[in-house]
């Protein structure tokens, strides 16, 4: 039975090697010796291997003494006796190598294949010439210099294992030249070889110790373990575990599969690289003759194709000519609908860029927007209760102002009322009040306290009369009842201006810690912001409703600018203000074409209408009404009338009539009125609920002329507001009450002493609808 076929891998680099097969029983039985050999028993096997290990003299000699012990001898395989007694049997040639006709399928490894092939393969080298034949010389030294000395060592070695035979002299005097030769190459230090490397052995460093014949593992270079471990064994690791095994297993049967499939792949140039190798290692001899030269085929010759008619032609072309013709439309719209569609995607890539663009440009500014809001919070969550507590101080001041001018003019009429109509029944006396440091306030006489009335009194009268440089009797008798108007004692008029100093000067120091120009002036911080907003948002500015919200923060500034500011007494229009003038710019932005230069063209209201007005509706007017109910608005005074139809007719221009704002004012306005004609209908009860008859007193006369004097100027002053306010909340009404209950009761107890005379001015001045039938006569008198 013939053995499995051998299958070695060849890499891509390097030409596949065929390697020697084993030799079979066939063969050995056709080598001379094998037969003896194969009919040996067993014992006789034994007993051979016994001789081989007993001690045999060496058949060398280099001219030294033989050593005692076991002898190294060179065995030859059967193989190698078989090719040697086949090279020594004359008249016998190798036989030729007859290479087989190679399939186109790949190599053929069979049985028969492989004997042949290995028949046909010499084993050695062909024998020398004897004239070349080195016999052995005793005279060879121990030292061998290179390998071909070892060569020829070996050669004689094999020769004179054959035969005996005795070197020439030419070959002994070769050898010797020889020697000498490779002598004086190793004394040189010359290299008897062409290096494939760049650089010399001595190039590279010998280490620390160059003499020691130590090399540490440092030292060596070029060991080529790691370059070259994948092909050696150095990576090869030995399965101890089962599924390692199994994994090892299925390894190589997959590098075999690898190797079959390259052997099958072997192609016609790789088969003849192998050729050309066998043919120079001498295994293959000569061809004889050479190749055969290609010999020239002729192309063959088409057969005979008839020559298309012109009108064929001309149908192919024209056919030809309209497909591709419509073939260009096609494509011609194709091209124009995808620039189309190209030029509408860069136009939205644009659209879309700058969209984003505008987002984070807005986002950036909203950020930066709402920082400065929140600062603005801050600020306002420090700054509003101080400020509404200073409001709250100014309007206290007015107040205690305002009730010291009606308790004296309540005690003056009390004191005329006392000397024309009786002195009423006195209440119980009162404790004894306590000021602040805990001492007894004694009570006022009366009498000692009317007194002192009546002299202050004369000496404002002729303080009144030195300034005015000696009026008329006319003007003298006018002026008498008119000498209590809203004025303060010198002692207290320099208190009261003290008290609005101080707070003029805690206003200031309200802001004297505040460093930032944007928080000191509101155009430069919230103009500023909201005016960006408007102009670059214009859109979200009208739907958040910027204005207004710009108002509610500039209220403060507003508010502060007016602190201490009483517009009864102190009149000043609103157009004088800074913060009138900053609204009022902001109202009218000036369009982006607008020349500056240009100032007769007034700007139109922007979107956010008259920002003014809105401000004067918010801060304003709250602020008047607090403040005419504190006793600014003196119901006595013609001029704190007039005022306040001034101030009334300028809130007018920005605020509609029939605002609930404005009409807040107007209330605030009758109230104040109301509460002077109650106060003088709760001064006159006492007296008239006596029913006393008239005392003769010389001073009665001028005191009721006083007492109805001072009634009718309340009715000049209220009848002078319903002139401008109409009859709102009722002022007619009004005006009539105080007629008929303050007025009328008093004239008709002196109405030959002057009630008549007052009376009749009284139904002069009342419009017609509101005399009262008492005095309906009088008017029609007059």
């Amino acid at each position: 039975m013939s053995e499995p076929p051998v299958i070695f891998k060849r890499n891509k680099s390097k030409p596949s090697q065929r390697g020697r097969v084993a030799t079979t029983d066939a063969e050995a039985a056709s080598i001379p010796g094998a037969e003896a050999e194969a009919d040996d028993s067993p014992s006789t096997v034994a007993a051979k291997l016994k001789k081989s290990r007993a001690k045999a003299k060496s058949t060398l000699s280099f001219g030294g003494e033989e050593e005692e012990g076991e002898v190294f001898k060179l065995k030859k395989s059967s193989l190698s006796r078989k090719v040697a007694l086949r090279n020594d049997s004359p008249g016998v040639a190798p036989a030729a190598f007859q290479p087989t006709t190679p399939r186109s399928t790949g190599p053929t490894y069979d049985a028969a294949y492989l004997n042949e092939l290995k028949a046909s393969t010499p084993t050695a080298r062909p024998p020398l010439p004897v004239e070349n034949i080195i016999s052995y010389d005793a005279d060879v030294p121990m030292d061998v210099d290179s390998a071909t000395q070892v060569s020829s060592l070996t050669t004689i070695t094999d020769v004179q294992g054959d035969e005996e035979a005795i070197p020439s002299a030419s070959s002994i005097l070769a050898a010797k030249q020889k020697r000498e030769r490779l002598r004086s190459t190793k004394a040189s230090g010359e290299e008897d070889y062409i290096s494939l490397s760049l650089t010399k052995k001595d190039d590279y460093s010998k280490g620390p110790h160059p003499d020691s014949r130590l090399v540490r593992e440092e030292d060596e270079l070029g060991d080529a373990d790691d370059e070259f471990a994948g092909y050696t064994s150095a990576q090869e690791r030995i399965a101890l575990g089962k599924k390692s095994r199994k994994k090892e297993a299925q390894k190589r049967r997959d590098e075999m599969n690898d190797m079959i499939l390259d052997a099958e792949e072997e192609d016609d140039e790789t088969r003849e690289w192998e050729q050309e190798q066998l043919r120079r290692g001498g295994l293959r001899p000569e061809a004889d003759e050479p190749a055969p030269k290609p010999v020239y085929k002729p192309a063959p010759i088409p057969s005979v194709t008839p020559i298309p008619t012109m009108s064929a032609a001309v149908a192919r072309l024209t056919q030809c000519m309209s497909e591709l013709t419509t073939s260009h439309a096609e494509h011609s719209a194709a091209m124009s609908k995808i620039g189309e569609e190209q030029r509408l995607l860069e136009e939205r890539e644009k659209e879309m860029r700058e969209m984003i663009a505008k987002a984070e440009q807005k986002r950036s500014w909203f950020s930066a927007f709402r920082d400065w809001i929140e600062s603005v919070a801050t600020f306002l969550d420090e700054k509003f209760p101080q400020l509404e507590k200073l409001e709250d101080e100014h309007l206290s001041i007015i107040k205690e102002r305002a009730d010291m001018i009606a308790q004296r003019r309540k005690a003056e009429d009390e004191d005329g009322l006392a000397l024309f109509l009786g002195t009423p029944p006195q209440p119980p006396p009162a404790p004894d009040e306590v000021d602040d440091l805990g001492r007894v306030i004694s009570s006022a006489n009366p009498a000692a306290s009317r007194a002192d009335r009546t002299a202050a009194r004369e000496a404002r009268r002729l303080r009144r009369r030195a300034t005015n440089q000696q009026p008329s009797a006319a003007t003298r008798q006018e002026e008498d009842g008119y000498s209590t108007d809203a004025s303060l004692p010198p002692s207290d008029a320099d208190d009261y201006r003290a008290a609005m100093g101080k707070l003029v000067a805690d206003a200031k120091a309200l802001m004297a810690d505040v460093k930032a120009d944007e928080f000191r002036d509101p155009a430069l911080g919230l103009g500023r912001w909201f005016g960006e907003w408007r102009a670059k948002f214009d859109d979200i500015y009208r739907g958040a409703w910027g204005g207004l919200g710009m108002v509610s923060a500039w209220e403060f500034w507003v508010r502060l600018e007016s602190l201490g500011w009483n517009p009864l007494e102190r009149p000043r229009s609103l157009d004088s203000f800074r913060w009138y003038t900053a609204l009022y710019t902001y109202s009218r932005p000036a369009p982006p074409d607008a020349d500056p230069e240009d100032e007769e063209d007034e700007p139109e209201l922007g979107p956010d209408g008259d920002l003014v007005s809105a401000m004067i509706t918010t801060a304003l007017i709250p602020r008047f009404c607090r403040i005419l109910e504190s006793g600014a608005l003196d119901a006595y005074s013609a001029a704190d009338v007039r005022r306040l139809v001034d101030l009334a007719e300028q809130i007018e221009a920005s605020v509609e009539r029939q605002s609930p704002k404005f009409e807040m004012l107007l209330k605030s306005a009758y109230m104040v009125f109301s509460a002077a004609v109650s106060a003088s209908e709760a001064t006159l009860a006492p007296f008239l609920a006596l029913n006393q008859p008239p005392r003769f007193d010389p001073a009665a006369i001028p005191a009721r002329r006083r007492v109805l004097a001072r009634r009718h100027k309340l009715l000049r002053t209220l009848l002078q507001w319903r002139r401008y306010a109409g009859d709102a909340y009722g002022l007619g009404q009004l005006a009539a009450r105080l007629v008929t209950g303050s007025m009328l009761p008093i004239a008709e107890t002196g109405w030959d002493v002057g009630g008549e005379e007052i009376m009749r001015k009284v139904a002069q001045n009342l419009p017609a609808e509101l005399v009262p039938p008492a005095l309906q006569a009088l008017r029609s008198a007059a």
